[in-house]
Parts: structure tokens; sequence; C-alpha cells
């Protein structure tokens, strides 16, 4: 027993060091972590910028409170939090497992206050920021559920996690031959659902989410409300940032046409959205902000309180 927990800590800490030194692997010397912090100031109106967009237009009703506190998790160089400064959002931090790029994205004014954070285990005292927001990094977490409490347990008002979903649930026919096929051998699952178990170069795995998931994570904690809103931003490409999202270009419009394509069957539920953004509340928020986010295309999931509790935390 306590080899194998010795060898989930050997993992977890290999883990850890393969994500901090990545992109120190992919740009080892000062001047390429420049030349990428200057080439964001220069993508905008590409197609790699108008994906990103996509993404960001879902914290749309949360930047309205130019007040708030933020942290970003995993965010490398600190393009998650330059897009709240953008929003005349002062008070951000950015973090991340190995701090070395935002550094030099604080020399060169891209980021004001950064920090070293492991999101499985925060250094930040309980109700420190409002808003945590966690975009595209989840998925690399070795113990994702650890970060979940750690997320929750830090931020005053909410959370928010952006991440691609995992289709099982959302997908009945899929659902039926895995469970069919797996009563015959569970290795034939694996040729339907290709991805079933991915991994990324880095060595993590690739750990996409669910509406269900979280509507448990919340209830477990007597949290009062979820926030969740499909999307369909998953077209990205290497050279992206080079090509115009302009209707004169056909590769853009072959971009267009795919996500019409998806985001109607997703909004009729024939398929699932490639990537859901989901608020998890500490506390109802208020009026305002609801009426916010369902403007912005959120789905409202109020978790009933714990019968048996007679003070709820909220």
């Amino acid at each position: 027993m306590e080899n194998n927990l010795r060898k989930q800590d050997q993992f977890n800490e290999h883990s850890y060091d393969l994500h901090a030194n990545w992109y120190n692997t992919l740009y080892p010397e000062k001047e390429q972590k420049i030349k990428v912090i200057k080439s964001l100031n220069s993508y905008k109106g590409s197609i790699n910028h108008w994906l990103q967009e996509l993404f960001f237009k879902c914290l749309e009703p949360f930047t309205k409170d130019k007040n708030a506190k933020w942290l970003t998790l995993g965010d490398a160089y600190g393009h998650d939090a330059r897009y709240l400064l953008d929003q005349n959002i002062h008070n951000v931090t950015a973090s991340d497992l190995d701090d070395s790029f935002l550094k030099v994205s604080h020399e060169q004014e891209f980021i004001k206050d950064f920090s070293a954070q492991n999101a499985e285990s925060l250094t930040l005292e309980d109700n420190s920021v409002d808003y945590i927001l966690c975009k595209e990094s989840y998925h690399h977490f070795p113990r994702p559920y650890a970060a979940l409490y750690e997320m929750i347990r830090v931020a005053r008002k909410a959370i928010i996690i952006i991440e691609p979903q995992d289709p099982i649930s959302k997908m009945p026919a899929l659902l039926y031959l895995a469970n069919l096929l797996g009563r015959i051998n569970d290795r034939m699952i694996n040729k339907i659902w290709k991805n079933r178990f991915s991994h990324e170069t880095v060595g993590n795995f690739v750990y996409k989410v669910s509406e269900r998931e979280f509507e448990k994570f919340a209830a477990g904690l007597n949290l009062p409300l979820i926030a969740i809103k499909k999307l369909n931003p998953n077209f990205w490409f290497p050279g992206s940032e080079h090509i115009k999202a302009d209707r004169k270009e056909k590769v853009f419009r072959g971009i267009l046409f795919r996500k019409k394509i998806r985001d109607f069957f997703s909004n009729w539920g024939v398929l699932p959205s490639q990537t859901l953004s989901i608020a998890v509340f500490k506390n109802m928020p208020n009026e305002s902000l609801k009426k916010s986010l369902t403007k912005e295309g959120y789905r409202l999931v109020e978790i009933p309180k714990n019968p048996h509790i007679k003070n709820p935390s909220y």
C-alpha cells in the first residue's frame, strides 16, 4: 500500500516537472520568450485571435465588475491575465507551475502581478480572490479534483473552468455501444471511441469535463449555483495566427461553415458541444449577474439545498 502511494506521488511530481519545464524547453532563451509575447500583440485579427475571443467572450458577465480580484491558473505567459487587464480590471494575478515565462511577461509590461502556483496545492488563503479562471489548463492536471477543491477554497465568488467536453454522457448511441462492447471485450470500445484515453505530448491525460460532473461537485459542497455555456471553438490549426479572420479568406469561410453546422447540432442536442465554460458559485449571484449570464448563453442550474443541514453556507 505504502509503495503504491509512493509511486503515485512520484508520478504526480514527475507530471509537475514535465509541465513546469515545458515552455522552458520550447523557448529556452529569454529572447525567444520575448518574441512569443510580442507575437501576442501582433496576432490580433487572425483566425487564432478570433478563436481565442470565442473563449474570452464567456467571461463578459464577470468582467463587468472592475473591482474584482482575479487569479488565472495555468497561464503560462499571461495571455489570460492580459485579456482581463484589457477589460480594465486592475487586480489580476497570472500564475503557472513555473513563473520563468511570467517574469519575462512582467518585464515586458504584458502583465502586472504573477505567481508560481500549483493548482492542486495553492499557497493562497481561503476566499482571498473573487474569481479564479482556469482556461484550457484543467485537462493537464494529474489530480484535477484536487485542483477543483483548491480553487473553490481560495475563490470568494466563483471559479470558471473552460475545457473540452467529455462526449459520452451526451451521446446515448456511443454510451450504448460502450456498454454493449464492454460486456464482450473492453478494448473493442477504443476502436469506436478513439479519444477515450488521449494524452498530450507534454505527458498528461486529457481530462475532459461534463455538466453532470460539476453538478455533483457543487451539490456535494452545498453550493448554490453553476452556470454552463456550450461553445464550439476548437478549429485551431498550426499557422492560424498568420491568416486573417476575414470572409475573403477561404480557410476562414470553411471554419465559419463548419462551426455553423456544429452549433446547429449542438443547440438541438444532436451532438455535444466541443467545449464547456462552467462557472461554480460559492454564493448565489445577484440578479444582475444572473441576467448577464443568461444573455451570454449560460444555462443556470440551481443546486437544491441540503435539507439535512440547518445552516447552509449560502
